[in-house]
């Protein structure tokens, strides 16, 4: 298992109130793999009290869990760094725009 492949399925995780994957937000701030098939994600939410905390976690670890070699999956939220518009990426921030565009 690769954090490559890991990072391919974090992207199939959808903000559900943004309508963008986590990865291309920024909340993933890093991937660590262990013996026996245990990876540890480290991640932040766009704002710490978000009332879709638990979906977004069970949609992380199902995602993760997905990956061939992987046998557990822990998710560690974190808030520091805090998270900026900045961390989205230049294909987040087009999602962001055809998805306005397309409520106007």
């Amino acid at each position: 298992m690769n954090e490559e492949r890991l990072m391919t399925a974090l992207e199939e995780v959808i903000d559900p109130e943004i309508g963008v994957n986590i990865v291309d937000l920024g909340l993933v701030y890093g991937i660590e793999t262990a013996d026996h098939g245990k990876v540890v994600i480290e991640m932040t939410l766009t704002i710490p009290e978000c009332p879709l905390a638990d979906q977004i976690v069970a949609n992380v670890k199902s995602a993760a869990g997905s990956v061939e070699g992987v046998e557990q999956v822990e998710v560690k939220l974190v808030f520091e760094p805090k998270w900026t518009p900045a961390r989205i990426s230049d294909e987040g921030r087009e999602q962001i725009r055809a998805r306005q565009t397309s409520l106007t």
